[in-house]
């Protein structure tokens, strides 16, 4: 019998005691609301008429004979409201802080798309949204700082340790502990204690669930291999859940490599990391000998974590998904084919996705399919893939 918040061994709640309440409120709560045909109403309303779903799925036939082999298809999560996936679970976790009763809901962002949905759901429902952020993403990110600001987020600079997404986290945390009588923590990926990472891959499993039903109407077969980048992992996770008991159907889930995985300078935690806690989780976290979590780094803000969610641990150790890594360098490459080729500008997380594909989709048939989430737009990106040109050109 598998028990409630772990894929194997990984998963569970290892949490302060200040957090046990609010963390089993909301267990009640989303328990409740799945049970609720009310609730899946509302949120499929929003989905639809709100976010823009179903997003289409899209095939991108002058890559596909550029790279040769496989044909090339993506699902269009970067034509959602507000630019990715991240509206998907921040609709639903919103609708579950409306439940509470809570007027104030707080999240953490990396890359800022996670940020900008709270902000965009928060402002819909009229709730006050408080965003924790890495003062060195919101450096990178001025684009989606903009935008959260614009909708009426505060946005909280975190200046401490990495100041990344791991730390933004923290913070966020810390906020919940102090005043979660009237604050709902969304954790923007399907990582934390339990019932997080299950309930973010049930609100991203919509990706899955219309991917699989549009490459059967599209193309009737199902896709040799879906592909999709892997920071927390939530819009992998979302996507493999429409395609995990399709045995014939590769998982590939990729990493970033960021300046190579020799070094330190990388944010591959499957790939180089040993299993361990942080953020409420055993999982596979990047470690130093000490066993301390060490800091991770990535071009793309959104997969600069040092670790992953226990369900892709899972899905790692069982061999059902495998893992890759991939370098700015290369992220970099396939972002600029995709626009060259295709007129689509991808975030830089899914540009690490679209590198696998370019090496994946030669060495297949010209029968076989490769699905990839396009889990954001590079809108956020532009001014940092022009600094990253210029660099490589000097």
């Amino acid at each position: 019998m598998v028990q409630a918040g772990y894929f194997g061994p990984y998963g569970g709640r290892y949490i302060a005691e200040t957090l046990r309440q609010p963390v089993q409120e909301i267990e009640a709560a989303w328990d409740a609301a799945r049970a609720d045909p009310q609730f899946h109403h509302q949120l499929s309303q929003l989905l639809q008429h709100y976010a823009g779903r179903p997003s289409p799925l899209y095939h991108a036939t002058r890559l596909s004979q550029a790279l040769g082999g496989a044909q090339v298809w993506f699902k269009r999560e970067d034509l959602n409201h507000t630019g990715s996936h991240k509206i998907n679970n921040c609709l639903g976790q919103v609708l579950l802080a409306q439940r509470l009763g809570k007027h104030r809901v707080i999240a953490e962002t990396g890359a800022g798309q996670h940020g900008v949905a709270m902000a965009t759901a928060c402002a819909l429902m009229g709730l006050q949204c408080v965003v924790y952020m890495g003062s060195d993403d919101i450096a990178r990110q001025h684009a989606n700082v903009q935008r959260m600001r614009l909708l009426g987020a505060q946005l909280v600079a975190v200046n401490e340790g990495s100041r990344t997404l791991r730390d933004a986290m923290n913070a966020a945390l810390r906020d919940w502990a102090e005043h979660y009588p009237d604050t709902y923590y969304a954790i923007g990926t399907a990582a934390g204690p339990h019932p997080y990472p299950t309930m973010v891959r049930e609100l991203q499993a919509v990706i899955g669930r219309e991917s699989r039903q549009q490459v059967l109407t599209r193309c009737g077969r199902l896709p040799h291999t879906v592909v999709a980048c892997v920071g927390g992992g939530s819009n992998a996770i979302g996507m493999f859940s429409g395609f995990i008991h399709d045995e014939g159907v590769q998982l590939l889930g990729v990493e970033a490599a960021g300046k190579g995985l020799h070094g330190y300078e990388h944010a591959a935690a499957l790939s180089c990391g040993q299993p361990g806690i942080l953020h409420g989780n055993l999982s596979y976290y990047l470690q130093d000998e000490q066993g301390q979590i060490r800091d991770a780094y990535s071009v793309s803000a959104g997969l600069d974590y040092p670790g992953v969610g226990p369900e892709h641990a899972w899905l790692h150790d069982t061999g059902r998904a495998r893992y890759t890594a991939v370098s700015d360098r290369q992220a970099l490459a396939a972002f600029l084919q995709c626009a060259r080729l295709e007129g689509i500008l991808p975030a830089l997380e899914a540009a690490h996705a679209l590198a696998a594909v370019q090496t994946l989709a030669p060495s297949l048939g010209a029968d076989d399919i490769v699905l990839m989430n396009l889990c954001g737009r590079g809108d956020k990106d532009v001014a940092l893939v022009e600094s990253l040109q210029a660099e490589t050109e000097a």
